[in-house]
């Protein structure tokens, strides 16, 4: 059994004159939604083995302010991250086949994209709930029974979705 955290980077600002889209910073919601998803994921209990973070600043201060509420594991930025589809993402998980627990920190609609394709099953509520959109600092838990390197299209098991202030 494996899980896969997909979380969303938090809220950032628009860009600004001058700042490329890669480098535009959390804005003052998103550092709130990094705290609030950091307790979540604490009191859930969600400590992943490994994560994955892409290398864009918002992905990286989203991991920075989960890392000071939660443990995060060994630590790997990718640049791909930001610049792949769903199935690229897809790829990259498939290579962590080892971790018993990834988290990747990464944008929509990859993301929201990966998440829908790969959740064959899941808890209902959770389900209904990512119907409505991935939501900045949005979090979802997918259960894999064979491991990471079997991730696929209709393989995973939705367990929670969880956004910022549940």
């Amino acid at each position: 059994m494996a899980t896969l955290y997909l979380l969303r980077h938090a809220k950032a600002g628009w860009a600004q004159p001058g700042i490329r889209d890669f480098d535009r910073p959390l804005d003052d919601t998103g550092l709130r939604e990094c705290d609030q998803i950091g307790d979540a994921m604490s009191l859930n209990g969600y400590v992943p083995d490994h994560t994955l973070c892409s290398g864009a600043l918002r992905a990286r201060q989203t991991l920075a302010g989960i890392a000071a509420k939660t443990d995060t594991g060994k630590i790997e930025f990718s640049d791909t991250l930001y610049m792949t589809d769903a199935t690229g993402y897809l790829e990259l998980i498939r290579k962590h086949q080892d971790a018993s627990s990834l988290l990747v920190i990464g944008h929509n609609p990859m993301m929201e994209d990966l998440t829908v394709a790969i959740s064959g099953s899941g808890n209902q509520a959770a389900l209904d709930a990512l119907n409505a959109g991935f939501s900045t600092a949005g979090l979802a838990v997918i259960e894999f029974a064979k491991g990471l390197g079997t991730a696929a299209p209709g393989k995973g098991r939705l367990e929670a979705y969880i956004v910022p202030g549940d």
